[in-house]
C-alpha cells in the first residue's frame, strides 16, 4: 500500500516521502469495499497521540474510577477488544487504541499497521509497527491511531522518547500489514460467563491473512456449523436453546474469504476463563 505524504503543521502535505517498505511477500492487496484504509486521500488527516491524551489526566482517572474500568490502552487490558495480557507476546506493549475506521466494530481488533512519523523533531522516521486492541472515542482526524506510551516512544529518536510524548498530538504515515506471530496457532478463549447454554469465545492471533469476519461452531455429534454472533471486540458467542454438547469444533473466515477449521479444539470438560490453543493458523 502507498502512504499519503506528511502534514505539515498547518495541515499542508509536504513534499513526497521516500520509498516506504513494499507489503511483504504474499500479502493480499486490498479488496475494493473494504473500508480498510489504504492510501490516505487529500483531505485525510492521519494523527497519532500517547494514549489517554485527548482527556486530561485526572479527568480520566476519575471517569475511570466512577465507571469501574480499567485504563483504554493499559498493559493488561485489551479494552474493547477484550485481549488479555497484552504487555506479553506478542503483543508486546507495542498497541494502539483505533479510531472507527480502523476498529471498524470490533472486526479492527487485532489488526496490524505499520507507522512512523517526521514531522517532529524528535521523531526518528523508523518504521515500527502496533496491533489494534482498543477503540478510540475521541478522534482528532478521520485516522487516529491512540498509541501506549510504549508504541509512542518508540517513534522517537533515542534519547527523545519522553519529548516525544510531550508534543501530544504527532502528524503520522501508517499502512496495514499482515500480522506475523512466529510460533503462535490461534487462541480460543472461553470468557467468564459462559454456560450450559451460553458459550463466549475470545479468538486471538489470527496471522498474516487478514480479520476474522465470521465464526462458526460445531457440537459434537453434529453433522451441521451453526453460527456465532458477534459480541464485542474479538469475543464471539452462542445462545442456545438447548444445553450444548462438546467437544466443540470452530471455524473462523477471515475478510479474504479464507476458513480454518479447528477440530475438536474446545472439550467437552471446558471451563470458562480458560486458553483452549489450537493447531491452525492463517498462512
Amino acid at each position: 500500500m502507498s502512504l499519503a505524504p506528511p502534514l505539515s503543521s498547518r495541515g499542508r502535505r509536504t513534499s513526497t516521502p521516500p520509498p516506504f517498505l513494499t507489503a511483504p511477500r504474499g500479502f493480499r492487496p486490498e479488496r475494493p469495499g473494504t473500508e480498510r484504509p489504504t492510501a490516505p486521500g487529500p483531505t485525510t488527516t492521519v494523527r497519532a497521540c500517547p494514549c489517554g491524551c485527548m482527556l486530561d489526566a485526572a479527568m480520566l482517572s476519575v471517569l475511570m474510577s466512577l465507571l469501574n474500568l480499567v485504563h483504554p490502552c493499559g498493559v493488561h487490558a485489551g479494552g474493547a477488544c477484550g485481549f488479555k495480557h497484552v504487555n506479553q507476546y506478542p503483543f508486546s506493549s507495542m498497541t494502539s487504541c483505533g479510531n472507527q475506521p480502523l476498529f471498524k466494530d470490533g472486526k479492527g481488533c487485532g489488526s496490524c499497521y505499520q507507522i512512523r512519523c517526521s514531522g517532529d523533531k524528535s521523531c526518528s522516521g523508523k518504521i515500527e509497527t502496533v496491533m489494534i486492541t482498543d477503540m478510540n472515542y475521541y478522534p482528532v482526524a478521520q485516522y487516529h491511531f491512540d498509541l501506549s506510551g510504549t508504541a509512542f516512544g518508540a517513534l522517537a529518536k533515542s534519547g527523545l522518547n519522553e519529548k516525544l510524548r510531550h508534543s501530544g498530538i504527532i502528524d503520522i504515515q501508517f499502512r496495514r500489514v499482515p500480522c506475523n506471530f512466529p510460533g503462535l496457532k490461534i487462541n480460543f478463549h472461553v470468557v467468564d460467563g459462559s454456560n450450559a447454554v451460553y458459550l463466549a469465545v475470545l479468538i486471538e492471533y489470527e496471522d498474516m491473512d487478514g480479520d476474522v469476519i465470521q465464526v462458526d461452531m460445531k457440537e459434537a455429534n453434529s453433522g451441521s456449523w451453526t453460527p456465532m454472533r458477534e459480541s464485542w471486540g474479538s469475543i464471539w458467542r452462542m445462545d442456545s436453546n438447548h444445553r450444548l454438547q462438546g467437544p466443540f469444533s470452530m471455524r473462523i473466515t477471515s475478510d479474504s474469504g479464507k476458513k480454518l477449521v479447528a477440530n475438536n479444539v474446545i472439550p467437552a470438560n471446558w471451563r470458562p476463563n480458560t486458553d483452549y490453543r489450537s493447531f491452525v493458523q492463517f498462512s
